[in-house]
Formats: C-alpha cells, sequence, structure tokens
C-alpha cells in the first residue's frame, strides 16, 4: 500500500495545478518519512486563494482575514512522537489514517515568494511541510521553544527535498 493518499482540491482556476500537486505530494511524503510516520495516511489540500482562505480562516478559527496555511488535524498527536500502533487511528473502510485537512492559499503563497526571493515552489512547500507537522502535532503557541522546534523540523525536511532548499 502507499505511505499516503492526498485528495487535492482546487477551487479556483490556476495555470500552476500540475507544479502545485507535484510539489505538496513530494513535501507530504519527505514529512512523513523525516516523522517515522510508518502507517498509510490520508490528507486532505485544498489549494485556494486569498478570499476562499478567509472565509476558512473566520469560520473556523473567527479570525476575520485571509492567512498563508490552515491545519486542521484529524487527532492530538504528539510532536516527533507518532504512535507506534496505528490500528486504532485507521479508517476500516479505507485502511488509511485519516490525519487532517489542510488549506494552502496560493495567492499568498505567490505574494510570500516574491516577498522573501525565493520561488513559488519553495514557499508551497514549506507551508505544504508547515502545516503536514501541525497535523502530525506540532504547534507553535509560544514564540520560543515550540516555535524553534517546529521551524528545525521544517527547515531539516525542506532541505530534503531537491529544490526547497533556503536560496
Amino acid at each position: 500500500m502507499r505511505r499516503f493518499h492526498m485528495n487535492m482540491t482546487f477551487d479556483h482556476l490556476t495555470f500552476r495545478k500540475i507544479q502545485v500537486s507535484k510539489i505538496v505530494s513530494q513535501c507530504i511524503e519527505a514529512t512523513l518519512i523525516a516523522e517515522g510516520i510508518a502507517a498509510p495516511c490520508e490528507i486532505n489540500v485544498l489549494v485556494t486563494n486569498d478570499k476562499g482562505i478567509q472565509a476558512i480562516n473566520r469560520a473556523n478559527r473567527q479570525i476575520d482575514k485571509p492567512t498563508d496555511v490552515l491545519s486542521f488535524p484529524m487527532f492530538q498527536l504528539i510532536p516527533g512522537q507518532p504512535p507506534q500502533d496505528w490500528e486504532e487511528y485507521l479508517d476500516p473502510d479505507t485502511g488509511y489514517c485519516p490525519l487532517g485537512d489542510m488549506a494552502i492559499s496560493l495567492e499568498r503563497a505567490i505574494a510570500q515568494a516574491n516577498e522573501f526571493g525565493h520561488s513559488v515552489r519553495r514557499e508551497v512547500g514549506y507551508l505544504t511541510i508547515h502545516s503536514m507537522l501541525h497535523l502530525l502535532g506540532y504547534d507553535h503557541l509560544d514564540e520560543a521553544e515550540q516555535k524553534a522546534q517546529m521551524r528545525a523540523r521544517e527547515e531539516f525536511i525542506a532541505a530534503q527535498i531537491p529544490g526547497m532548499q533556503r536560496d
């Protein structure tokens, strides 16, 4: 069985569907490998624009502004400590562990890539890795230890993917 199943939806027209799908898939795979996730996983990915992600942010977090990525984990996992036995997490109908949902604003990713001076590929990939780590239990509610731990994992995983290293 494949390591993961990705349900990807684009809610607006973009000529970057193939590129975005490829980098998101690569980053999901790299994150699962780096985090030692042995279970086959299912991840839902929505690629939207600022208006779409703002609506999701408002509905789910009561924050009425756009953001770059949102993550909705299905389980409360411990960062860096995946379960040894995934059996209770698996969907009996599919055989996959439904890790959760992510929404990426491609509009925001393009703007941030320009702002930071790197490729859209790097930005979309970084946002995917960031979201995957949230689905796997990482958080950055505090601005110190948790954020540093998450940032270190993001950079480590990105460095494993060709073209994702910092410029």
